[in-house]
């Protein structure tokens, strides 16, 4: 690195310190927006190749449904996990593969996240057992609450992508990313409120 490239990237520190210096919460914020995106993009990575992983075996015929909590317009059984057996492409929900992809995936987003939150974005000096027992209640809440709202975006996202427009595997891809944005949004907004009130300083630290 030449020392016009140091300059310019001693410059950008200058202005960035003092912008957190006059505007702590706006720089908390966009820490936080920028650190959830490239958590975001991890995940967008990870979990597709962990689905086509499992696809191989034979966790892909292991049905998955639990938690009814009522009926669809049809008539059939509601569930907040619902992955029924068979690969997406053929009519089926993806199995236990799918199942475990996800949530492997969004366990090791959210280890990532919580440290890197914790110690980049909000500072905690709290005690980090304390935080992350509050973490994981928080994460358990929000993954039962994102399956319960996925139950209403999921399937139609697959057909349309899949049989609709007709992409087959190329649209089953999509469809997972689709999903994982959407997930992704929504852990966003929910998850910054609750941060604030886990990740605390103690009195007197800066």
């Amino acid at each position: 690195m030449n020392k016009t490239e140091t300059k310019g990237i001693g410059k950008l520190l200058g202005i960035w310190h003092k912008f957190r210096e006059k505007h702590p919460g706006k720089a908390e914020f966009f820490v936080f927006f920028m650190l959830s995106n490239g958590i975001t993009v991890i995940q967008l990575i990870l979990m597709p190749l962990l689905k086509a992983l499992f696809e191989h075996t034979s966790l892909l015929n292991i049905t998955f449904q639990i938690g009814q909590i009522g009926s669809n317009l049809d008539g059939s059984p509601y569930f907040m996990f619902d992955y029924a057996a068979g690969g997406l492409d053929s009519g089926g929900g993806g199995g236990l593969a799918y199942f475990l992809a996800v949530q492997i995936t969004l366990a090791i987003a959210q280890v990532i996240n919580f440290f890197a939150q914790r110690n980049i974005t909000f500072k905690s000096t709290g005690k980090i057992w304390t935080a992350a027992g509050w973490y994981v209640i928080a994460y358990i809440l929000i993954t039962i609450g994102a399956a319960v709202l996925q139950g209403f975006y999921k399937a139609p996202i697959y057909e349309l992508l899949i049989n609709t427009w007709g992409l087959g595997k190329t649209g089953e891809t999509l469809a997972d990313l689709i999903t994982m944005l959407i997930n992704g949004a929504v852990s966003f907004w929910v998850y910054y409120p609750i941060l604030k009130v886990i990740f605390k300083q103690k009195p007197g630290t800066k």
